[in-house]
């Protein structure tokens, strides 16, 4: 009988007696935190090196095996364990897999469409088209309730998921962004029916910003009813905050409407040039996949740019906490605490 097939993740040692192999683990090196952050994460350009390597479009292409592989051994690692021969290489690559797919809170996958890994090729698409096609209300119904659709998945999805959310409010917060995209997007493109041609075409963007503040609020709603969970410097629990759970909201739809907004803004004016040129009025049809193409290349940057804005781990002074947390806190750990922290989501 042949040698025992290597598994990728675990390895495999001597057969027990019924002749199956059992799993051979080696310990991780000596200092080695497969969870410290690889780039200073203070700095803006740290967190953006971070985010280019977790919001790398192609890891949607791995499969699921692949990702249950890199999870098993993010955790072994964590538990001092990992296969023999296994470099750090190996190992931050698998890192970079676990998180681009699973959630940093519950450890638990995250569908496809919602992992910020898929913002380039969703969002190229759906920006590309509701650019393309903002001259019909038609249209612009349809490309805005897509839109919002999407965004939906990615909020509910990159939630903070100590805060449950129920069906109802999922269903309120999605009629409300999507209600508010469409009654900006139709208004404006009414009024601008007379406007510059320029202007018509930053409709979308505006829909979007507008409905980003509603959605991302009510998605997340329950986070500030009833706050977040806020940890010390060594990740012990305090207590749950409203306060944090708003700054934490803010940031995201600041980071969101960053995201969008350079290709939604820039592309329309190098699309009203180019529209000029005598051949690009005779490969009109190519003129939507044109405006995906470059939608793709604003996102390619923009995604890990508008995440790296502000830390993952958020941060939020003891004084600025509700007064019966902060007196909590002072009475438990007198001045010891002058910070909380918490994960403000993406």
């Amino acid at each position: 009988m042949g040698a025992a097939a290597r598994d990728p993740v675990i390895g495999w040692g001597r057969p027990r007696a019924g002749g199956r192999p059992v799993p051979k683990m080696a310990t991780t090196p000596l200092g080695f935190n497969i969870d410290a952050p690889r780039w200073n994460q203070s700095t803006f350009m740290g967190r953006l090196k971070h985010f280019f390597n977790i919001t790398d479009p192609r890891t949607v292409l791995v499969s699921e095996k692949e990702l249950d592989q890199a999870k098993a051994l993010v955790e072994g690692c964590r538990a001092g364990l990992v296969p023999p021969g296994s470099s750090q290489e190996q190992l931050f690559y698998a890192k970079k897999l676990y998180d681009s797919a699973f959630h940093p809170d519950s450890g638990e996958k995250m569908n496809l469409i919602g992992r910020m890994s898929f913002q380039v090729p969703g969002g190229m698409a759906l920006t590309g088209c509701m650019l393309q096609f903002y001259r019909t209300v038609p249209a612009v119904v349809f490309w805005q309730w897509m839109n919002q659709s999407f965004n939906a998945i990615v909020n509910y999805t990159n939630r903070n998921a100590a805060s449950p959310i129920s069906l109802r409010q999922i269903g309120v917060a999605y009629i409300t962004a999507t209600s508010t995209a469409l009654a900006t997007a139709v208004a404006l493109n009414l009024y601008t029916k007379r406007a510059p041609p320029l202007l018509a075409r930053w409709v979308p963007f505006v829909a979007v910003a507008a409905a980003n503040c509603a959605n991302i609020p009510m998605m997340r709603q329950q986070e500030i009813i009833n706050g977040v969970t806020v940890t010390d410097g060594d990740n012990n629990e305090l207590g749950c905050s409203r306060r944090a759970a708003v700054k934490g909201i803010a940031q995201v739809v600041v980071s969101r409407i960053t995201m969008a907004a350079p290709g939604m803004i820039i592309l329309p004016i190098i699309m009203e040039q180019l529209e000029k040129i005598p051949f690009m009025q005779r490969i009109r049809v190519l003129h939507g996949p044109l405006q995906v193409l470059l939608s793709g290349g604003f996102l390619l940057f923009m995604v890990p740019a508008a995440c790296a804005l502000f830390p993952q781990r958020c941060s939020l002074a003891l004084a600025d906490l509700e007064p019966e947390l902060r007196d909590s806190i002072v009475a438990k750990h007198d001045d010891k605490v002058p910070y909380v922290y918490f994960n403000k989501g993406l």
